[in-house]
């Protein structure tokens, strides 16, 4: 691998001060100034289509944007990293701008990286390795990469996490949750698209990465899951040499996916290694369960050997077995053309709002889904712009879909982008539903095994035991005028929120009515101890009572409680 060109400076992490409320504050203001800049064109929902995102005009200053982002820290290049792979919600010269934010991040002195290495291991720099080379193969906003030698003669890589890291990221995540929070309350657009959530499942994602454990396990799991797949490489870890902020896996020379030449991708073909990472991929989400969250081109080499090689599995969601079988029916109804079916399913998985407009939403999608199957070949709509096209729409209508359904686009759009660098001819709308129809067929023989079947059949033989037992319960308790039938969810209906309304305004009118009359009949009353001319005591229980009954009047016209709004999940 080619020696790293010199670095700029590295964005300096917040001081210490630039915590709490300073630093809320500080990321508001950056939000703000950007806020009409033209940067998340795909949240402007009800009024722009998202497929004409390129075209709008933006305001701001991509690489003054870009920045602004590096200035606030590596959460923010976190952030920027992932922005930099979502064109269906960021305009093309933000792209561009944010691309060069994958790699561009300066070294760290060297001590710092032996200290953190020394302390992680519990050894020093010279006894765990042979040759520890002082130059970094690559800096991130996490982490750098150093060459190694092993005792035993092994090249490997080291990542090193940056010293400080951790919690400057969960203070950052902790102000964002905070603006998300506030965010989803007060505004339309935060309660369709629960920005807490996007910031949790951000959060847990992040926290993460930066254990360096779980990222070896992830390296180890995916190399077994692909062990069908020869064309894919994952290092294995080394884990005598792994801690959890250093991670230590078997070196692998190559080319990065987006550097190699147009003379290379003639002479060897590599169609065979975009269609196996394709299949990968797609096995890893629907027979694993497992989405790598950020397999972007800086993320994939083109090992020496000719295989494709894989790194950085430390973002890795894990999809329950039922949510995995919806998305799996889900993109294949999507690749085959079925869009009403696309819509049922995404209905089933999401959640439905209060105004959520079905007829509306049924006619886009389809629209939306016949738009794509009409398109074949390598000019064919991408799968994973179309699954993000499906989130922006949802929102819009008002259906609130799960955050596995965005990450499943995500993936899709960046291993479409790595296909098209490795092949620009591969066809990966015809690899992704054939490999789709695989994926069905072995389910199918799976469900249909003996020990499944056998499973299937306890089951029933459970409920016709016990059926008898129930319908007798049920006619017992009608039978004896026992049944009962319990409601819940009237304390949040409208109907008690009308009420509360009523009773407020009902007893604010009778305190100031009861206090004032009281004060006037009080007025008749001769005394010696009088006020402005009245008599004091009468005066004083006016003031009261009128002071009394605006104050009421005010508490009950602004903190009348709202019902939250009805949101209906789909069938379980």
């Amino acid at each position: 691998m080619d020696n790293p060109q010199p670095l700029p400076e590295p964005a300096a992490a917040p001081p210490a001060a630039a915590t709490g409320i300073a630093r809320t504050a500080q990321i508001l203001q950056f939000l703000l100034k950007y806020r009409s800049a033209g940067v998340f064109t795909g949240l402007d929902l009800d009024d722009v289509e998202v497929d004409d995102a390129e075209s709008l005009p933006t305001d701001g200053k991509p690489e003054e944007f870009v920045d602004d982002l590096e200035a606030l820290g590596p959460t923010f290049i976190k952030i920027g990293q992932a922005l930099s792979t979502r064109a269906d919600m960021v305009p093309a010269p933000y792209l561009v701008a944010l691309e060069r934010m994958q790699d561009n991040v300066a070294a760290l002195p060297f001590d710092d990286i032996r200290e953190v290495v020394e302390n992680e291991l519990g050894v020093r720099l010279n006894k765990a390795f042979a040759e520890f080379d002082e130059q970094p193969l690559g800096c991130a906003s996490l982490a750098q990469v150093h060459r190694a030698t092993l005792r035993d003669g092994r090249l490997v890589a080291v990542k090193v996490q940056r010293p400080g890291i951790v919690e400057t990221m969960r203070s950052d995540l902790d102000a964002l949750a905070q603006l998300a929070g506030g965010a989803d309350r007060m505004t339309d657009i935060g309660r369709r698209l629960r920005f807490s959530d996007w910031v949790q499942e951000f959060r847990r994602t992040l926290l993460a990465e930066l254990d360096y454990q779980a990222e070896a396990e992830n390296l180890e799991r995916f190399g077994e899951h692909l062990r069908a797949y020869p064309e894919l490489l994952v290092p294995a870890p080394v884990w005598d040499l792994t801690a959890r902020r250093v991670l230590t896996m078997e070196l692998v020379q190559g080319t990065k996916v987006t550097e190699i030449s147009g003379l290379r991708r003639t002479e060897h073909d590599m169609s065979g290694l975009a269609s196996a990472l394709m299949r990968g991929y797609l096995d890893q989400v629907f027979v694993h369960g497992e989405i790598h969250a950020d397999p972007h081109p800086g993320n994939l080499l083109v090992a020496d050997d000719g295989r494709l090689a894989l790194f950085d599995l430390g973002m890795v969601a894990h999809v329950p077995p039922k949510q995995r079988e919806r998305l799996l029916k889900l993109l294949f109804a999507a690749v085959d053309g079925r869009g009403e079916e696309v819509a049922y399913e995404a209905i089933a998985m999401g959640t439905r709002l209060e105004d959520f407009d079905e007829p509306r939403f049924l006619r886009e999608i389809g629209q939306m889904v016949a738009t794509y199957a009409a398109r074949a070949g390598a000019s064919s709509l991408s799968e994973g712009r179309l699954m993000l096209d499906l989130v922006g729409r949802s929102t819009a209508c008002g259906l609130r879909t799960p955050p596995e359904l965005s990450l499943l686009g995500k993936t899709l759009l960046n291993l479409e982008q790595v296909a098209n660098a490795l092949d620009p001819d591969l066809d990966v709308k015809a690899v992704v539903e054939h490999h789709l129809e695989h994926v069905m067929r072995e389910r199918l023989k799976k469900a249909l095994s003996p020990s499944n079947l056998a499973s299937e059949l306890i089951e029933v033989q459970a409920l016709l035991r016990e059926a008898p037992r129930k319908v007798s319960d049920v006619l017992s308790l009608l039978a004896e005028n026992r049944m009962q039938v319990r409601m819940t969810g009237l304390e949040e209906s409208h109907l008690m929120e009308n009420l509360q309304k009523i009773a407020n305004r009902v007893s604010a009118a009778l305190v100031t009515a009861a206090l004032i009359v009281a004060s006037a009949m009080m007025m008749r009353i001769e005394t010696d101890t009088r006020l402005l001319g009245y008599p004091a005591v009468a005066l004083v229980l006016f003031v009261i009572g009128a002071g009394l009954g605006v104050s009421i009047v005010a508490s009950a016209l602004a903190g009348d409680r709202k019902a939250r709004p009805r949101e209906e999940r789909g069938p379980r």
